[in-house]
């Protein structure tokens, strides 16, 4: 049976800091109870990963970046919503940002902004003046798999925790 840990094997995060992105390795702090696990990076992707590693999808959360413009003023956010369910972008989070018009932001701007790794894209260790915006799904799931900046690791953490990010807005956002 699948699980938020599934088959990987799960360190402290603050000890294994070569595993984060800088970002992440710089506000690891912020998400104490964080651990990480090496995984081959060519099995990132979510489908790939949780069925490779034995993790749930109902445990496995995708962390994505929008851009949103008013006025000709751009917006960014983080949205984290579980594998197994599709964010709201166009309307929840759309009318949470009170922006005109909203996409996901293109991946060289999400990496440039962000210092992640596309497919990697991970809450902690975000800009400070981006919403984080999590859905309530996510933090119903208890522990969750998150990325970890980089592709070739992923987080393992509390979703509490990731609610509770100087950023975080829970919301109900999927679909």
């Amino acid at each position: 049976m699948s699980s938020a840990e599934g088959v990987l094997t799960w360190e402290p995060a603050t000890r294994h800091t070569e595993l984060l992105a800088a970002p992440v390795a710089e506000a690891i702090a912020s998400t104490p109870s964080a651990r990480v696990a090496a995984i081959d990076a060519g099995l990132a992707d979510t489908a790939a990963f949780c069925e490779a590693y034995d993790v749930a999808m109902e445990h496995s959360a995708n962390c994505v970046v929008v851009a949103g413009k008013r006025a000709g003023e751009v917006r960014y956010a983080a949205v984290l919503v579980l594998a197994s369910m599709r964010a709201d972008i166009n309307g929840a989070v759309r009318r949470h940002l009170d922006v005109r018009k909203i996409s996901f932001a293109p991946m060289d701007q999400a990496v440039s902004l962000t210092g992640m790794e596309f497919g990697g894209i991970t809450p902690v260790g975000l800009p400070a003046d981006w919403p984080v915006l999590v859905d309530e799904a996510v933090v119903a799931a208890g522990d969750v798999v998150v990325g970890s900046g980089i592709r070739g690791s992923k987080l393992l953490l509390p979703a509490a925790e990731l609610a509770a990010l100087p950023s975080a807005v829970v919301l109900s956002l999927s679909l």
